[in-house]
């Protein structure tokens, strides 16, 4: 483990990752609980109070009412909110609290494995969420399917892809409480200006520019064109954009978490 190598990842990492559904499936509730609730309520506030002050919004040409505008965002929200917060309290709580970490370092499983599983189990995570808020959302007439279902693949790879920073971030953070700092400079402004409330063509030209970079835009993009059944080649662009970030930083997140977890 003194050297970092990818070729350190093999199969075990189903074992990390096993390890977490396990206890997953004996708080399966409260997990089920939040993915339910929240965008019954994001629709109801957004569906009875905002909806009846702006009636229409423009999509790719297109006029949709700002429920159906809205509800793709949820899921894409829901993808990100999962897969970071699963890679950073409940991992540092894992490594640093229970340490769940250290267990598993005595055994043969090698730090990328760890760590892979933790990603993989994140973007799990996403894909069980973002499956059950579609499945609200579906009670309201709100997905096109078949296309709707495509959703499902995106919110595994927006999860690796989110899973990954998480991860990053948990190397770099020295205590827990410090999570703010990323959460109020990585989060929020994604959530707020990725196109999640507003199209993005309201904001000014460098700022259009600056929404492109961040990944829940693509996310948001793709999960949008699902819901209403307007797919094309140029979604290409996001899956690449969002599977290329996962690529590019996963090993970030191997360096980092081997310098916190080795010292």
């Amino acid at each position: 483990m003194d050297n970092l190598r990818i070729d350190n990842l093999s199969w075990r990492f189903i074992l990390v990752w096993n390890r977490n559904m396990v206890v997953y499936r004996k708080i399966w509730f409260v997990n089920f609980l939040v993915p339910l609730l929240e965008p019954i309520m994001y629709l109801a506030a957004f569906g009875i109070g905002l909806s009846a002050l702006i009636h229409k919004v423009s999509y790719q040409g297109t006029p949709v009412s700002y429920v159906l505008y809205i509800a793709p965002a949820l899921v894409a929200i829901t993808i990100m909110y999962n897969a970071f917060f699963e890679n950073t309290y409940a991992s540092f709580v894992r490594m640093y609290y229970q340490k769940t970490f250290d267990a598993m370092m005595t055994t043969p499983l090698s730090l990328e494995d760890i760590i892979a599983g933790e990603i993989f189990w994140g973007a799990t995570k996403s894909v069980i969420a973002a499956a059950i808020v579609l499945g609200v959302i579906t009670c309201f007439g709100l997905v096109s399917f078949p296309s709707g279902l495509l959703v499902l693949p995106v919110s595994f790879l927006g999860g690796l892809a989110f899973g990954t920073v998480g991860m990053i971030f948990t190397g770099l953070t020295p205590t827990i409480d410090m999570y703010n700092l990323p959460i109020f400079l990585f989060i929020t402004p994604m959530f707020l200006f990725s196109g999640t409330f507003f199209p993005t063509s309201t904001l000014p030209g460098w700022a259009q520019k600056l929404a492109l970079a961040l990944p829940l835009t693509h996310v948001v993009n793709l999960c949008r064109a699902f819901f209403l059944g307007k797919t094309s080649l140029g979604l290409a662009w996001s899956v690449l954009y969002i599977t290329a970030m996962f690529i590019l930083l996963f090993p970030v997140a191997l360096i980092v978490m081997r310098k916190r977890l080795i010292s």
